[in-house]
């Protein structure tokens, strides 16, 4: 099934972009990003952020982001994708991140959410220059580390 990705959520003082590979069947379901309650995106964030408790509505998340200067986007534009892990990622087609870049050049920090979505930008862009990268786990339920330790991880980016 070919499946696409969301604008991305940035405006004109986002330094930081949080980048996943592509959504999930419930995220495109609640057209959303991070909508499957059993992800860890929210918790981690909010925590880091000292911005508990989690709203429930998502226009209200994305605000309490672009409040810390954090924006966020996927790796990829569109792919084929049976179910919601991206081993199952056939044809995948990235993101404009040159122009994005473009528009928005107070992006310094870009973080992966997970080893794949890394492995597609860095496969398609490689390294820019004037971007610091962090490769964090990723807040999916199929990885199973402990959320404290995800947790921890996840702190080194806004160090």
């Amino acid at each position: 099934m070919m499946i696409t990705s969301f604008a991305p959520i940035i405006n004109s003082e986002t330094k930081i972009l949080i980048l996943g590979t592509i959504p999930g069947i419930t995220s495109l379901a609640k057209q959303e990003y991070y909508g499957h309650t059993r992800i860890h995106f929210w918790t981690i964030l909010f925590r880091l952020l000292d911005t508990m408790p989690i709203p429930d509505a998502f226009e209200e998340k994305v605000k309490t982001l672009q409040n810390h200067k954090i924006g966020l986007w996927d790796v990829l534009k569109n792919c084929k994708r049976q179910g919601s892990l991206d081993i199952h990622i056939k044809k995948p087609v990235e993101n404009d991140f040159e122009g994005l870049l473009k528009q928005c050049p107070s992006i310094n920090r870009i973080v992966f959410n997970g080893k794949e979505s890394h492995r597609y930008f860095f496969k398609k862009f490689g390294q820019i220059q004037g971007i610091t990268y962090f490769v964090m786990p990723s807040t999916s339920p199929a990885n199973t580390m402990p959320l404290e330790k995800k947790f921890e991880i996840w702190a080194q980016f806004l160090a």
